[in-house]
């Protein structure tokens, strides 16, 4: 383990360098926002070239035999510092000296212990390309307490950079509350009309769940506490703990009680953040309401928290729980949301609010791949994260530039409009189908693996109709309806420009300028190299993948084992698949 540990200094920079601007621009004062702007744009390329730079040395490095283990556990492959290495009363290997004491507790503590791995290097990637986006697209549409409004926007860079890079339980949390706090105020301040109604809300929402939340996560620590005598944060190593425990037949009934509490108490804040059915209804109007750059990191960054959520604690800390209980309650409400999100979205005439609703969809889409709990399902959970975080960022940018043109996102308003903003339009097409995964495009490889995923564990390992991935294909048909309807009656027909544009003493409204080439022409050139090419990213997280899936198996072997009276329905429905 420690002997794979590398040194990256380049994790401090991620955390830092945005937060430092944050300072600089917010001291800048009202009155400079020519050099606030331009600094924001600097440190949010320097962060962008930085992650790229992650990804590429981690991507190229050796191949390396995998650690066979049987206890499963995260494994950070680049951590900050000099690492160095020692034994545990076990004589197993661990890291030392790659992450920092914030607080002591005897000899257990909270640390700055943050990494990247396969799980959240193309998160971190992902938070970096937005960024810049962000920036850019407010150059022209903020005009009021600039410095502010970019500060803010920078503080929310280093909160999502936070929660990606943390492999301390304490710091994840911290870092996933503070992300509320930025957004906040870019809702409430630069927002819309009802923009103080969807702060507040947005806000009383994802607390709520997030303080349910901090009661899963002291759950797993005082637990893991209890029964082994040792008070750690490490995400690794409660994940290790947990595992350990489990392996004591003398043990289950206890952790079963513990795995249900900590499943469900982390839920709640996770499925928020995603956000599942029903838990859904504070984001349309969240998303309406913020301004551009807001709504780019909403949706293409922040709901990704809650998935991510899922993936690096739920699943890991509770895996009976998440066996018996999460996937098919998960897997129905994924399902669920799939279709309604579609549906929603059809029905609306404001663009951005069917943007809005089709988020609901998507990410119901990664929630069914993730709870498929097998290799192929996981890997297009983790892709389709970072599809709809392109696809619905260039949804938004292209939203937020015709409204900057117009003032208005109402359908019913436009018409024809392939005719006077040709470049633009091209844009939307393309980013459309980008959406709904047209075969050579970044959407089509993740939404097919999630099918196959959900196929596979309903039909191959249940012997079941497998009927989520059927209802949840339907998702890609309704996905193309309520798209190509929208682009059928905003850009294509009889030019039809809105009235009132407020730019009558202005300059003629024109098609795309260099920057907003510059917003735009990133995540097209994304969406073609990950459809073309995806398998970089799929080889990068699958060994992380193959713990999840580890976890998942050593889960559905316990089930096999026990054969409890009693047992949850699909328990007993995966040991009769198993043993077929």
């Amino acid at each position: 383990m420690g002997e794979n540990l590398q040194p990256r200094i380049e994790l401090i920079c991620l955390l830092v360098l945005p937060l430092v601007g944050a300072f600089i621009v917010a001291l800048l004062g009202h009155e400079r926002q020519v050099l606030v702007r331009r600094v924001s744009l600097v440190v949010t390329c320097v962060v962008f070239f930085l992650a790229l730079l992650l990804a590429y040395r981690f991507i190229n490095l050796p191949a390396s035999a995998p650690i066979a283990s049987e206890t499963p556990t995260f494994r950070p492959v680049f951590v900050p510092g000099s690492p160095g290495v020692s034994q545990d009363g076990r004589g197993m290997v661990i890291p030392h000296g790659t992450h920092w004491d914030l607080v002591r507790f005897g000899h257990g503590g909270i640390q700055f212990y943050i990494g990247l791995d396969g799980l959240n290097l193309w998160l971190v990637v992902l938070t970096a390309v937005l960024s810049l986006p962000a920036v850019l697209i407010s150059w022209n549409q903020i005009n009021e307490r600039v410095n502010e409004f970019y500060a803010w926007l920078l503080a929310l860079q280093t909160a999502m950079m936070g929660i990606f890079l943390s492999f301390d339980i304490i710091l994840f949390y911290v870092f996933f509350e503070l992300s509320l706090v930025p957004l906040y105020f870019l809702i409430g301040i630069w927002g819309g009309p009802e923009r103080r109604h969807a702060a507040g809300k947005f806000f009383i929402f994802t607390l709520t769940g997030s303080l349910i939340t901090l009661l899963g996560v002291l759950g797993v620590v005082l637990a893991c506490y209890t029964k082994s005598g040792e008070l750690t944060f490490s995400i690794p190593r409660l994940v290790e703990l947990v595992h350990l425990r489990l392996d004591i037949a003398g043990e289950r009934e206890f952790w079963g009680g513990v795995q249900t509490y900590v499943f469900l108490a982390l839920m709640a804040g996770f499925a928020v953040k995603v956000p599942l059915v029903p838990f859904h209804t504070w984001l349309p109007l969240a998303h309406v309401e913020a301004p551009t750059a807001g709504s780019v990191d909403l949706a293409g960054v922040l709901l990704k928290v809650g998935a991510y959520g899922f993936l690096r604690l739920c699943v890991p800390l509770a895996p009976d729980v998440s066996l018996t209980l999460g996937l098919p309650m998960i897997s129905a409400l994924a399902t669920i949301g799939i279709v309604y999100g579609a549906l929603c979205a059809y029905a609306q005439d404001d663009i951005k609010k069917m943007v809005a609703y089709s988020s609901v969809s998507h990410l119901g889409m990664c929630m069914l791949g993730m709870f498929a709990l097998n290799s192929t399902g996981v890997s297009g959970s983790l892709m389709q994260m970072i599809n709809h975080g392109l696809s619905t960022a260039g949804l938004f940018l292209i939203v937020g530039m015709l409204y900057e043109r117009y003032h208005t996102r109402k359908m019913s308003d436009y018409g024809g409009m392939a005719s006077k903003l040709p470049l633009l339009s091209a844009f939307m097409v393309f980013v459309c189908l980008t959406s709904v995964g047209l075969p050579g495009l970044n959407g089509f490889i993740g939404e097919a693996l999630v099918l196959f995923g959900s196929f596979e564990q309903q039909y191959v390992v249940n012997k079941e109709w497998p009927i989520y991935a059927v209802v949840a294909s339907s998702g890609m048909v309704l996905g193309a309806w309520y798209l190509f309807t929208m682009l059928q009656k905003v850009f294509f027909g009889t030019l039809k420009e809105p009235e009132v544009h407020g730019h009558e003493s202005g300059p003629p409204i024109a098609d795309l300028s260099f920057r907003e080439w510059g917003v735009l022409l990133p995540i097209a050139i994304m969406c073609v190299v990950i459809g073309v090419w995806p398998q970089p990213m799929l080889d990068a997280s699958r060994k992380d993948i193959a713990v999840i899936e580890q976890v998942a198996q050593k889960a559905r072997a316990r089930l096999n084992e026990s054969g409890r009276p009693g047992a949850p329905a699909v328990a007993v429905r995966v040991r009769e698949g198993n043993t077929k």
